[in-house]
Protein backbone atom coordinates (compact mmCIF):
# COMPACT_ATOMS: atom_id res chain seq x y z
CA UNK A 1 0.00 0.00 0.00
CA UNK A 2 1.18 3.51 -0.72
CA UNK A 3 2.46 6.49 1.61
CA UNK A 4 -0.81 8.50 1.90
CA UNK A 5 -0.11 12.40 1.13
CA UNK A 6 2.14 14.51 3.42
CA UNK A 7 0.18 17.57 4.96
CA UNK A 8 1.26 20.23 2.79
CA UNK A 9 0.78 17.80 -0.32
CA UNK A 10 -3.21 17.82 0.45
CA UNK A 11 -3.37 21.41 1.08
CA UNK A 12 -1.89 22.11 -2.23
CA UNK A 13 -3.98 19.23 -3.67
CA UNK A 14 -7.07 20.85 -1.69
CA UNK A 15 -5.99 24.47 -3.19
CA UNK A 16 -5.83 22.87 -6.99
CA UNK A 17 -9.39 21.55 -6.80
CA UNK A 18 -12.26 22.23 -8.79
CA UNK A 19 -14.76 23.00 -6.21
CA UNK A 20 -12.29 25.58 -4.67
CA UNK A 21 -11.51 27.10 -7.61
CA UNK A 22 -15.60 27.35 -8.54
CA UNK A 23 -16.37 28.45 -4.92
CA UNK A 24 -18.37 25.64 -3.65
CA UNK A 25 -15.55 24.58 -1.64
CA UNK A 26 -14.10 27.04 0.93
CA UNK A 27 -10.94 28.63 0.52
CA UNK A 28 -9.98 27.15 4.24
CA UNK A 29 -9.84 23.95 4.26
CA UNK A 30 -10.04 23.50 8.06
CA UNK A 31 -13.70 25.08 7.25
CA UNK A 32 -14.33 21.64 5.66
CA UNK A 33 -12.58 19.58 8.33
CA UNK A 34 -14.86 21.13 11.04
CA UNK A 35 -18.02 20.56 8.06
CA UNK A 36 -17.05 17.03 8.18
CA UNK A 37 -16.86 16.36 11.72
CA UNK A 38 -20.59 17.75 12.31
CA UNK A 39 -21.96 15.65 9.40
CA UNK A 40 -20.24 12.56 11.02
CA UNK A 41 -21.42 12.98 14.14
CA UNK A 42 -25.18 13.25 12.98
CA UNK A 43 -24.58 10.58 10.60
CA UNK A 44 -23.38 8.62 14.07
CA UNK A 45 -26.62 9.52 15.98
CA UNK A 46 -28.52 8.07 13.42
CA UNK A 47 -26.86 4.75 12.27
CA UNK A 48 -30.00 2.88 13.32
CA UNK A 49 -32.18 4.32 10.65
CA UNK A 50 -33.48 3.05 7.43
CA UNK A 51 -30.95 4.12 4.09
CA UNK A 52 -32.53 6.18 1.24
CA UNK A 53 -33.02 3.74 -1.56
CA UNK A 54 -30.35 4.01 -3.50
CA UNK A 55 -27.95 4.62 -0.56
CA UNK A 56 -29.36 1.24 0.23
CA UNK A 57 -28.13 -0.08 -2.79
CA UNK A 58 -24.87 1.05 -3.12
CA UNK A 59 -24.47 -0.87 0.67
CA UNK A 60 -26.03 -4.24 -1.05
CA UNK A 61 -23.31 -3.55 -3.57
CA UNK A 62 -20.46 -3.75 -1.17
CA UNK A 63 -21.93 -6.70 0.99
CA UNK A 64 -21.64 -8.43 -2.61
CA UNK A 65 -18.47 -7.35 -4.56
CA UNK A 66 -16.16 -7.93 -1.55
CA UNK A 67 -13.13 -6.31 -3.68
CA UNK A 68 -15.15 -3.05 -4.45
CA UNK A 69 -15.94 -3.45 -0.76
CA UNK A 70 -12.07 -3.58 0.24
CA UNK A 71 -10.90 -1.05 -1.40
CA UNK A 72 -13.32 1.65 -0.20
CA UNK A 73 -12.31 0.51 3.10
CA UNK A 74 -8.45 1.14 2.21
CA UNK A 75 -9.29 4.53 1.36
CA UNK A 76 -11.52 5.66 4.18
CA UNK A 77 -8.69 4.10 6.15
CA UNK A 78 -6.19 6.30 4.19
CA UNK A 79 -8.41 9.51 4.12
CA UNK A 80 -8.50 9.42 8.00
CA UNK A 81 -4.66 9.47 8.21
CA UNK A 82 -5.30 12.71 6.11
CA UNK A 83 -8.21 13.79 8.74
CA UNK A 84 -8.80 11.98 11.67
CA UNK A 85 -12.21 13.60 11.85
CA UNK A 86 -13.59 12.41 8.78
CA UNK A 87 -15.80 9.40 8.29
CA UNK A 88 -14.38 5.81 9.73
CA UNK A 89 -16.30 3.07 7.82
CA UNK A 90 -18.70 2.58 5.44
CA UNK A 91 -21.97 2.79 7.54
CA UNK A 92 -20.92 6.07 8.13
CA UNK A 93 -20.33 6.84 4.74
CA UNK A 94 -23.58 5.92 3.75
CA UNK A 95 -25.69 7.74 6.44
CA UNK A 96 -23.55 10.67 5.69
CA UNK A 97 -24.80 10.49 1.80
CA UNK A 98 -28.66 9.74 3.19
CA UNK A 99 -27.97 13.39 5.02
CA UNK A 100 -26.93 14.69 1.93
CA UNK A 101 -29.86 13.69 -0.11
CA UNK A 102 -32.41 15.12 2.01
CA UNK A 103 -30.45 18.61 2.50
CA UNK A 104 -30.15 21.81 0.25
CA UNK A 105 -26.96 23.84 0.12
CA UNK A 106 -27.47 27.25 2.39
CA UNK A 107 -25.87 30.44 0.88
CA UNK A 108 -22.89 31.24 3.31
CA UNK A 109 -21.82 34.98 3.42
CA UNK A 110 -18.15 34.15 4.61
CA UNK A 111 -16.36 32.71 2.32
CA UNK A 112 -14.39 30.52 4.46
CA UNK A 113 -17.44 28.93 5.73
CA UNK A 114 -19.32 27.80 1.95
CA UNK A 115 -19.73 24.02 1.18
CA UNK A 116 -21.68 24.53 -1.77
CA UNK A 117 -20.72 20.63 -2.93
CA UNK A 118 -21.28 18.54 -0.11
CA UNK A 119 -20.24 15.25 -1.58
CA UNK A 120 -16.83 17.06 -2.71
CA UNK A 121 -16.27 18.05 0.97
CA UNK A 122 -17.38 14.50 2.06
CA UNK A 123 -15.11 12.49 -0.21
CA UNK A 124 -12.21 15.66 0.06
CA UNK A 125 -9.73 13.11 1.90
CA UNK A 126 -10.76 10.01 0.04
CA UNK A 127 -10.16 11.78 -3.34
CA UNK A 128 -6.83 12.44 -2.15
CA UNK A 129 -5.85 8.75 -1.39
CA UNK A 130 -3.48 7.52 -3.48
CA UNK A 131 -3.89 4.99 -5.70
CA UNK A 132 -6.72 3.06 -3.90
CA UNK A 133 -8.40 6.75 -3.98
CA UNK A 134 -8.07 7.39 -7.45
CA UNK A 135 -8.89 3.86 -8.77
CA UNK A 136 -12.50 4.32 -6.18
CA UNK A 137 -13.84 6.64 -8.67
CA UNK A 138 -13.11 5.82 -11.59
CA UNK A 139 -14.64 1.99 -10.71
CA UNK A 140 -17.47 2.00 -12.75
CA UNK A 141 -19.78 0.05 -10.04
CA UNK A 142 -18.83 3.04 -7.63
CA UNK A 143 -19.42 5.48 -9.91
CA UNK A 144 -22.84 4.30 -10.97
CA UNK A 145 -24.10 3.57 -7.43
CA UNK A 146 -23.15 7.56 -6.70
CA UNK A 147 -24.89 8.05 -9.93
CA UNK A 148 -28.55 7.14 -8.17
CA UNK A 149 -27.55 8.69 -5.34
CA UNK A 150 -26.86 12.06 -6.69
CA UNK A 151 -30.25 11.57 -9.17
CA UNK A 152 -32.03 11.03 -5.53
CA UNK A 153 -30.46 14.20 -4.37
CA UNK A 154 -31.38 15.85 -7.77
CA UNK A 155 -35.55 15.08 -7.15
CA UNK A 156 -35.19 16.45 -3.58
CA UNK A 157 -33.76 19.59 -5.04
CA UNK A 158 -36.02 19.75 -7.67
CA UNK A 159 -39.07 19.93 -5.07
CA UNK A 160 -40.74 22.22 -2.74
CA UNK A 161 -38.70 20.76 0.39
CA UNK A 162 -35.48 22.08 -0.99
CA UNK A 163 -36.79 25.44 -0.75
CA UNK A 164 -36.24 26.39 2.54
CA UNK A 165 -32.49 27.93 1.96
CA UNK A 166 -34.40 30.61 -0.28
CA UNK A 167 -35.15 33.34 2.00
CA UNK A 168 -33.81 36.23 3.20
CA UNK A 169 -31.72 36.16 6.28
CA UNK A 170 -28.45 36.00 6.44
CA UNK A 171 -27.99 32.46 5.24
CA UNK A 172 -30.41 32.75 2.72
CA UNK A 173 -29.65 32.97 -1.01
CA UNK A 174 -32.10 36.18 -1.17
CA UNK A 175 -30.32 37.90 1.16
CA UNK A 176 -28.99 41.12 0.68
CA UNK A 177 -25.35 39.91 0.68
CA UNK A 178 -26.26 37.44 -1.87
CA UNK A 179 -28.22 39.47 -4.01
CA UNK A 180 -24.85 41.39 -4.54
CA UNK A 181 -22.38 38.21 -4.46
CA UNK A 182 -24.51 36.45 -7.64
CA UNK A 183 -25.69 39.45 -8.70
CA UNK A 184 -29.27 38.33 -8.40
CA UNK A 185 -30.48 41.56 -9.93
CA UNK A 186 -29.59 40.25 -13.71
CA UNK A 187 -31.74 37.46 -13.20
CA UNK A 188 -35.42 36.98 -13.18
CA UNK A 189 -36.22 37.31 -9.56
CA UNK A 190 -39.23 38.49 -7.60
CA UNK A 191 -38.59 39.34 -4.41
CA UNK A 192 -41.77 39.84 -3.37
CA UNK A 193 -43.22 36.04 -3.85
CA UNK A 194 -42.32 33.86 -1.50
CA UNK A 195 -38.67 31.65 -2.11
CA UNK A 196 -38.25 34.52 -4.72
CA UNK A 197 -41.07 33.35 -6.87
CA UNK A 198 -38.92 29.74 -7.64
CA UNK A 199 -40.69 26.34 -7.12
CA UNK A 200 -37.41 24.30 -6.34
CA UNK A 201 -33.48 24.89 -5.12
CA UNK A 202 -33.13 23.59 -8.55
CA UNK A 203 -35.34 26.39 -10.56
CA UNK A 204 -32.76 29.20 -8.51
CA UNK A 205 -29.81 27.83 -9.66
CA UNK A 206 -30.77 27.13 -13.35
CA UNK A 207 -32.25 30.73 -12.75
CA UNK A 208 -33.51 33.12 -16.06
CA UNK A 209 -31.38 35.86 -17.03
CA UNK A 210 -33.14 39.04 -17.71
CA UNK A 211 -32.46 39.99 -21.80
CA UNK A 212 -31.34 43.01 -21.54
CA UNK A 213 -28.20 41.83 -19.07
CA UNK A 214 -27.01 39.48 -22.15
CA UNK A 215 -28.14 41.45 -25.32
CA UNK A 216 -27.10 39.89 -28.57
CA UNK A 217 -24.89 42.14 -30.50
CA UNK A 218 -23.96 39.51 -33.35
CA UNK A 219 -27.49 38.79 -33.83
CA UNK A 220 -27.28 39.88 -37.76
CA UNK A 221 -24.19 38.57 -38.41
CA UNK A 222 -23.89 35.77 -39.93
CA UNK A 223 -20.28 35.06 -39.12
CA UNK A 224 -20.10 35.42 -35.91
CA UNK A 225 -20.27 32.44 -32.80
CA UNK A 226 -21.48 33.60 -29.84
CA UNK A 227 -19.96 31.97 -26.31
CA UNK A 228 -23.04 29.70 -25.27
CA UNK A 229 -22.38 30.02 -21.92
CA UNK A 230 -21.12 32.15 -19.17
CA UNK A 231 -17.33 31.95 -17.59
CA UNK A 232 -14.01 32.04 -18.37
CA UNK A 233 -11.91 30.62 -20.89
CA UNK A 234 -9.53 27.16 -20.14
CA UNK A 235 -8.33 26.80 -22.94
CA UNK A 236 -8.23 26.45 -26.74
CA UNK A 237 -6.81 23.24 -27.91
CA UNK A 238 -6.13 22.82 -31.94
CA UNK A 239 -5.66 19.78 -34.08
CA UNK A 240 -8.08 17.38 -31.80
CA UNK A 241 -7.37 13.48 -32.89
CA UNK A 242 -9.94 11.00 -33.53
CA UNK A 243 -8.05 8.98 -30.87
CA UNK A 244 -5.44 10.27 -27.89
CA UNK A 245 -3.87 9.63 -24.73
CA UNK A 246 -5.83 11.41 -22.02
CA UNK A 247 -4.06 10.54 -18.90
CA UNK A 248 -0.77 13.08 -19.51
CA UNK A 249 -1.18 16.09 -17.37
CA UNK A 250 1.76 17.69 -19.11
CA UNK A 251 0.12 17.31 -22.83
CA UNK A 252 -3.62 17.15 -22.06
CA UNK A 253 -5.68 15.93 -24.98
CA UNK A 254 -9.12 15.74 -25.90
CA UNK A 255 -10.32 12.03 -28.05
CA UNK A 256 -12.32 12.57 -30.35
CA UNK A 257 -13.76 9.10 -29.77
CA UNK A 258 -14.69 9.70 -26.18
CA UNK A 259 -15.45 13.38 -26.29
CA UNK A 260 -18.53 12.69 -28.96
CA UNK A 261 -19.61 9.19 -27.56
CA UNK A 262 -21.83 7.81 -30.47
CA UNK A 263 -22.08 10.60 -32.87
CA UNK A 264 -21.40 8.86 -36.06
CA UNK A 265 -19.99 12.13 -37.93
CA UNK A 266 -16.60 12.60 -36.10
CA UNK A 267 -13.71 12.54 -39.37
CA UNK A 268 -15.65 16.17 -39.85
CA UNK A 269 -13.95 17.51 -36.78
CA UNK A 270 -10.55 15.56 -37.04
CA UNK A 271 -8.35 18.24 -36.94
CA UNK A 272 -10.51 20.84 -35.11
CA UNK A 273 -10.24 22.89 -32.32
CA UNK A 274 -11.58 22.46 -28.78
CA UNK A 275 -12.63 25.74 -26.99
CA UNK A 276 -13.53 24.87 -23.02
CA UNK A 277 -14.53 27.32 -20.64
CA UNK A 278 -15.53 26.60 -16.85
CA UNK A 279 -18.33 28.09 -15.48
CA UNK A 280 -18.85 29.16 -11.35
CA UNK A 281 -21.32 29.24 -9.31
CA UNK A 282 -21.87 32.24 -9.79
CA UNK A 283 -22.30 32.21 -13.62
CA UNK A 284 -25.77 31.92 -15.57
CA UNK A 285 -26.32 27.94 -15.89
CA UNK A 286 -28.31 27.86 -19.25
CA UNK A 287 -26.70 27.70 -21.86
CA UNK A 288 -27.49 29.19 -25.80
CA UNK A 289 -27.08 27.93 -29.54
CA UNK A 290 -23.39 29.74 -30.63
CA UNK A 291 -24.91 29.59 -34.11
CA UNK A 292 -27.63 29.96 -36.90
CA UNK A 293 -28.30 26.33 -37.93
CA UNK A 294 -30.09 23.07 -36.99
CA UNK A 295 -29.91 20.81 -34.81
CA UNK A 296 -28.73 17.75 -36.21
CA UNK A 297 -27.36 15.13 -33.13
CA UNK A 298 -28.35 14.91 -29.40
CA UNK A 299 -27.01 12.96 -26.91
CA UNK A 300 -26.90 12.58 -23.15
CA UNK A 301 -24.00 10.35 -21.65
CA UNK A 302 -23.54 9.33 -18.26
CA UNK A 303 -20.07 9.13 -17.67
CA UNK A 304 -17.92 9.72 -14.74
CA UNK A 305 -18.43 12.49 -11.47
CA UNK A 306 -15.65 12.87 -9.03
CA UNK A 307 -12.62 11.30 -10.86
CA UNK A 308 -9.74 13.61 -11.18
CA UNK A 309 -6.29 13.27 -14.08
CA UNK A 310 -4.55 10.81 -12.60
CA UNK A 311 -0.79 12.47 -12.07
CA UNK A 312 1.43 12.28 -8.82
CA UNK A 313 1.95 15.97 -9.84
CA UNK A 314 -0.55 18.60 -8.07
CA UNK A 315 -2.38 20.16 -10.89
CA UNK A 316 -1.35 24.22 -10.64
CA UNK A 317 -4.52 25.78 -12.57
CA UNK A 318 -6.86 25.10 -10.19
CA UNK A 319 -8.37 22.41 -11.35
CA UNK A 320 -8.21 23.32 -15.20
CA UNK A 321 -5.95 20.38 -15.87
CA UNK A 322 -8.96 18.28 -15.19
CA UNK A 323 -11.11 19.66 -17.09
CA UNK A 324 -9.95 18.62 -20.17
CA UNK A 325 -9.81 14.78 -18.86
CA UNK A 326 -13.28 15.50 -17.69
CA UNK A 327 -14.96 16.16 -20.86
CA UNK A 328 -13.16 13.15 -22.09
CA UNK A 329 -15.13 10.64 -19.66
CA UNK A 330 -17.57 12.32 -17.04
CA UNK A 331 -21.33 12.89 -17.88
CA UNK A 332 -22.02 15.19 -20.93
CA UNK A 333 -24.47 16.55 -22.99
CA UNK A 334 -23.70 16.54 -27.14
CA UNK A 335 -25.05 18.97 -29.41
CA UNK A 336 -24.62 19.30 -32.85
CA UNK A 337 -25.48 21.83 -34.79
CA UNK A 338 -24.92 21.84 -38.23
CA UNK A 339 -24.58 25.69 -39.24
CA UNK A 340 -26.63 27.38 -42.28
CA UNK A 341 -23.66 29.61 -42.72
CA UNK A 342 -21.30 27.10 -44.81
CA UNK A 343 -18.12 29.20 -43.61
CA UNK A 344 -18.62 27.41 -40.20
CA UNK A 345 -19.99 24.43 -40.92
CA UNK A 346 -20.20 22.13 -38.04
CA UNK A 347 -20.43 23.18 -34.48
CA UNK A 348 -21.01 20.70 -30.91
CA UNK A 349 -21.57 22.48 -28.16
CA UNK A 350 -20.92 20.37 -25.18
CA UNK A 351 -21.68 20.97 -21.44
CA UNK A 352 -20.06 18.82 -19.29
CA UNK A 353 -20.88 18.20 -15.47
CA UNK A 354 -18.22 17.75 -12.60
CA UNK A 355 -18.86 16.46 -9.31
CA UNK A 356 -22.20 17.14 -7.73
CA UNK A 357 -25.45 15.92 -9.87
CA UNK A 358 -23.81 16.19 -12.75
CA UNK A 359 -27.24 16.94 -14.52
CA UNK A 360 -27.24 18.52 -17.65
CA UNK A 361 -30.77 18.63 -19.53
CA UNK A 362 -30.65 19.34 -23.49
CA UNK A 363 -33.95 21.48 -24.00
CA UNK A 364 -33.71 21.66 -27.89
CA UNK A 365 -34.74 18.87 -30.07
CA UNK A 366 -33.14 17.15 -33.39
CA UNK A 367 -34.41 18.32 -36.54
CA UNK A 368 -35.05 22.08 -34.33
CA UNK A 369 -33.98 25.32 -36.31
CA UNK A 370 -32.50 27.66 -33.75
CA UNK A 371 -30.74 31.42 -34.04
CA UNK A 372 -27.64 32.10 -32.34
CA UNK A 373 -28.76 33.45 -28.72
CA UNK A 374 -31.75 30.26 -28.06
CA UNK A 375 -31.35 28.62 -25.24
CA UNK A 376 -30.66 24.75 -25.90
CA UNK A 377 -29.86 23.43 -22.50
CA UNK A 378 -29.41 23.89 -18.88
CA UNK A 379 -27.55 22.39 -15.53
CA UNK A 380 -28.96 21.50 -12.67
CA UNK A 381 -27.28 22.00 -9.40
CA UNK A 382 -23.25 21.01 -9.39
CA UNK A 383 -20.14 21.66 -11.27
CA UNK A 384 -19.66 22.79 -15.10
CA UNK A 385 -17.92 23.21 -17.76
CA UNK A 386 -18.62 23.67 -21.13
CA UNK A 387 -16.28 22.71 -24.98
CA UNK A 388 -17.47 24.10 -28.13
CA UNK A 389 -15.59 21.47 -31.17
CA UNK A 390 -15.13 23.31 -34.50
CA UNK A 391 -14.68 21.76 -37.53
CA UNK A 392 -10.97 22.85 -38.80
CA UNK A 393 -9.95 25.70 -39.80
CA UNK A 394 -13.49 26.86 -39.82
CA UNK A 395 -13.31 30.23 -36.75
CA UNK A 396 -10.53 32.00 -35.95
CA UNK A 397 -11.06 33.26 -32.13
CA UNK A 398 -12.13 37.01 -30.89
CA UNK A 399 -11.38 36.07 -27.36
CA UNK A 400 -8.11 35.54 -25.18
CA UNK A 401 -7.20 32.09 -25.93
CA UNK A 402 -3.89 31.81 -24.44
CA UNK A 403 -0.50 29.95 -25.59
CA UNK A 404 -2.12 27.10 -27.95
CA UNK A 405 -2.70 23.65 -26.04
CA UNK A 406 -2.37 25.15 -22.61
CA UNK A 407 -4.67 26.08 -19.50
CA UNK A 408 -5.07 28.53 -17.15
CA UNK A 409 -7.27 29.46 -14.02
CA UNK A 410 -7.63 33.37 -14.60
CA UNK A 411 -8.68 32.98 -18.60
CA UNK A 412 -10.69 35.73 -19.90
CA UNK A 413 -14.45 36.18 -19.16
CA UNK A 414 -17.01 35.14 -21.58
CA UNK A 415 -20.90 35.73 -21.96
CA UNK A 416 -23.79 34.02 -23.09
CA UNK A 417 -24.43 36.02 -26.72
CA UNK A 418 -20.60 37.65 -26.83
CA UNK A 419 -18.96 36.94 -29.77
CA UNK A 420 -15.69 34.19 -29.28
CA UNK A 421 -14.66 33.68 -32.53
CA UNK A 422 -15.67 34.49 -36.35
CA UNK A 423 -15.38 32.63 -39.31
CA UNK A 424 -12.44 32.62 -41.49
Amino acid sequence: MSMPLTEAAIEARYQSSFGRAAGYLPRDRKAVDAWQVELVQRARAQLAGQHVKPVQELADLLDRETDLRDRVTRTIEGALKLHPGGVRNIDEMLTCLDEITQTAPHYRLDPRQRIYFPMSALFCYMMAVKDDGWELFRDQRFNDALRKILKAWCVFLDSEESRYVLYDGPDGWLSQAAYEDFKLYEFEVDPDAPYGGFASYNAFFHRPIKPEFRPNGALHDLRAVVSPNDGSVVMAYANVQKDADILDIKHQRYSLRKLLSKYSGIDSFVGGTVFQSFLSGANYHRWHAPVDGVIEYKETVEGLMFSELYSKQVDPTAGTLSQGYQANVNTRGIVVIKSTSPDIGKVCVIPVGITEISSVTITAEVGQRVTRGDEIGYFSYGGSSMCLVFEPNKVDFTVPTGVPGTVTDDGAPIFVNSTIARAK
